[in-house]
């Protein structure tokens, strides 16, 4: 039987942390089968999902919790069985616009209203091209509730991204 770990990670950036991640997972008979991982103001951030022997479980959580000394701070769960509910649809949504401050919280405020769920969020802000203004962008998997019509939703985010002056796309994935 095999088991399934979900970890967040955070500690100083230098270079074969990844490394030293990746051979305790492998050196317990582990399976790297997700994660994203960056570089966020100096630190290493980062979410991984592992599948590891049952019967290894434990000594691959001492050899990664042997990885704090080093500075990394490590959060482990249990992977959760995930239920999917009938009639839920996946869209995703693209967001581009000159930052400001307000932009997630106002999108993900209309988002919780109508129950929608983000699976997944990426945002950055980098200078435009030409004009050097810092641009924000964002690129997400959300998951529609049944009942929720995506025409309702793209017109509650239209408001909100002409008050916001960015925009906002939302369509099934490709």
């Amino acid at each position: 039987m095999e088991r399934s770990l979900v970890m967040t990670l955070i500690g100083p950036d230098k270079p074969g942390l990844v490394g030293s991640i990746a051979a305790a997972v492998a050196g317990h008979g582990g399976n790297w089968e997700e994660s994203r991982m960056s570089h966020l103001g100096g630190q290493f951030a980062g979410i991984l999902r592992a599948r590891v022997p049952a019967q290894k479980e434990a000594a691959l959580v001492a050899a990664l919790r042997a990885l704090e000394s080093q500075g990394l701070r490590l959060v482990l769960h249990p992977e959760a069985a995930a239920a999917k509910v009938p009639g839920e649809e996946l869209v995703t949504m693209e967001i581009v616009g000159l930052d400001r401050p307000g932009i997630v919280s106002q999108i993900s405020a209309a988002l919780a209203r109508r129950g929608v769920n983000v699976e997944e969020l990426d945002t950055e802000c980098a200078a435009a091209p030409m004009s050097g203004e810092a641009m924000f962008h964002a690129s997400a998997k959300l998951r529609l509730p049944k009942g929720c019509a995506l025409a309702d939703l793209q017109a509650d985010l239209g408001a909100i991204a002409a008050d916001l002056m960015v925009e906002v796309k939302i369509e099934p994935p490709r």
